[in-house]
Parts: C-alpha cells; sequence; structure tokens
C-alpha cells in the first residue's frame, strides 16, 4: 500500500500515531506521499515498521507501507538485505 492510500484510509487517530512515532508531522507524511519530499533510508524503515503495527490493529483495513516507496533511491534496500541476510545467516550456523 502507497503511503497516500495509507493516509487516505487511516483516521485521524492513525496518522498522528504513524506521524508522532517517526518524529514528524501529519503534513510532512502527506510531503512523502506526494513525491515532493523523500524520506532518508532510517525513516523508511520507521515508517514501513510503525505502519506495519497499525495496519495490524486495523482489521485488515491498512496495510504496511513499503519502505521502497518511500526513498529517491530503492535500490539501497537490495544491498541492506543482503548485508542483513548473511550476517544472519551466519549467526544461526
Amino acid at each position: 500500500m502507497e503511503l497516500g492510500d495509507f493516509l487516505r484510509v487511516a483516521s485521524k487517530r492513525e496518522r498522528a500515531e504513524l506521524a508522532s512515532v517517526c518524529n514528524h508531522s501529519v503534513s510532512y507524511l502527506y510531503q512523502l506521499a506526494g513525491k515532493h519530499r523523500y524520506a532518508s533510508a532510517l525513516l523508511a524503515i520507521r515508517i514501513e515498521q510503525v505502519s506495519r503495527g497499525v495496519a495490524a490493529k486495523s482489521a485488515g483495513r491498512l496495510k504496511t507501507v513499503p519502505r521502497e516507496t518511500l526513498v529517491r533511491h530503492p535500490e539501497i534496500f537490495s544491498s541492506v538485505d543482503a548485508i542483513l541476510s548473511a550476517e544472519y545467516q551466519a549467526l544461526k550456523g
């Protein structure tokens, strides 16, 4: 679910929860949703995590906002995922 769709469907309280946990305003989230600004990699990860929690409480009305849709260069996450996967395998084995 894109951030714009998430904000459109979410209640005022859910939008405020997402904004406050990410230390930004709802207006800033609308700027991200409209592609007027792009999130940092860290902020994109936080928005993904928090939106997952908010979506879980919404009984299927909302879905998680993928972090790749919030940044200018989504390919940065493929390298991060590869590194995390390698570290997980090293810890596991």
